[in-house]
């Protein structure tokens, strides 16, 4: 038995990455590492940097004699460009990193095929942090410290930006607030990476900021030049929260919403509320864990990555990495797009049975030629068999 590629693989370039999750980014390298073929279609708002990195991958697979069409790179602004791809007969995955609304459209489209496909798309979290008191009145300058770097790291712009942090209703709550709302104030409005992007946080802040039992707590102090997004925190309490689905939506840019809890019991409840997301993260002290029970429970089934006294911000690409949660984060919360293990994506297993040695692929023949590690008998070994 061994992994082989399930084929050709569509591969969406990410309006806030031109690197890391566009035409050379992840999903490329796994998808290409898997042995399949890589159809990218650029982004509209790095266009030319798009093209610059696919002329170098198709120099770097021509220098090395790879076929013409392992890689192939186009461009389009319309719908229409994605969902041609999408459904198109010879495709066999898709690789995704944007919002919601893009995602599940790529998805819905590849279920609705006379063979749906596997879409593993990135697509919508708030990274929920919930700070206990105990940890707030013990670390009040450091809590600060990590969340306000968080927020406004790349001006917000990361998948990962903690959009939501949840605390009691208490004196060390207020102090975190007031010292937080002080670095906001303090932080210069940076660009936003494209217009679209700068347009969007726009409407989505004005209409989080809009919601009845909403209150902007802090903005950037100084006045924002063109495309440039304003840093903000706001406040509101579990009830507003509870009841309002669009504050548990995503505002992508450097916003946050802080929910003010009664007691634990409305902590919990504001965790079951949840919606599958990339992250977690608790900030605490082992000594008032226990009376948050059931909190770490209910979060670890919310999300991909749970984060111990730290912030969602920075993605090492490790072996232990999880980019990935439960939806609407991702489609497929079984996989990660980041780390080594997002090579499963573009790979299914297949089996041999009572197959002579000359049918099997070079891999599982008796005498490893290739001098891998493989399981045999439930052994590790790289010796041949027999």
């Amino acid at each position: 038995k061994m992994n082989i590629p399930l084929g050709p693989v569509a591969v969406f370039g990410a309006a806030n990455f031109p690197f890391a999750y566009s035409t050379a980014g992840g999903d490329t390298a796994c998808a290409l590492a898997a042995g399949c073929t890589v159809i990218v279609k650029a982004h509209p708002a790095h266009a030319n940097t798009s093209e610059l990195v696919a002329g170098a991958i198709s120099r770097a697979a021509a220098l090395y004699h790879l076929p013409e069409a392992v890689f192939t790179h186009i461009h389009g602004a319309s719908t229409e460009v994605g969902r041609f791809l999408v459904e198109h007969e010879t495709v066999a995955a898709v690789g995704f990193t944007g919002s919601f609304t893009g995602g599940k459209q790529l998805f819905d489209w590849a279920m609705q095929r006379k063979v749906p496909i596997p879409v593993f798309a990135e697509m919508s979290s708030v990274n929920p942090v919930f700070l206990l008191p105990g940890k707030l009145a013990a670390d009040t300058a450091g809590c600060i410290d990590k969340l306000a770097g968080s927020i406004v790291l790349g001006e917000g712009q990361f998948c990962t930006n903690p959009g939501l942090m949840v605390a009691i209703d208490d004196k060390a709550t207020d102090e975190f607030i007031s010292g937080l709302s002080s670095r906001i104030i303090s932080t210069v409005p940076g660009d936003m990476l494209n217009p679209g992007i700068f347009r969007n946080y726009v409407e989505k802040r004005g209409n989080a900021l809009a919601q009845q039992g909403v209150q902007m707590q802090a903005v950037s102090g100084s006045d924002p030049g063109i495309n440039q997004g304003v840093a903000t925190i706001a406040v509101t309490g579990s009830d507003t929260f509870l009841a309002n689905p669009l504050l548990h939506s995503e505002v992508f840019g450097p916003y946050s919403l802080l929910v003010k809890c009664r007691d634990a019991a409305d902590l919990l409840r504001v965790a079951e509320s949840l919606e599958g997301q990339l992250t977690s993260s608790i900030f605490a002290t082992e000594e008032e864990l226990p009376a948050y029970a059931g909190l770490a429970d209910t979060l670890q089934y919310k999300c991909g990555r749970f984060i111990w006294n730290g912030v969602p911000t920075g993605v090492e690409v490790c072996l232990s990495m999880q980019h990935g949660g439960p939806f609407p984060s991702t489609t497929d919360s079984r996989f990660t797009s980041v780390g080594a293990d997002g090579i499963r994506r573009f790979v299914r297993p297949l089996a041999f049975q009572d197959m002579p040695d000359q049918l099997l692929p070079e891999e599982l023949k008796d005498g490893n030629v290739m001098q891998i590690w493989r399981t045999v008998n439930n052994q590790l070994t790289d010796s041949a068999i027999g």
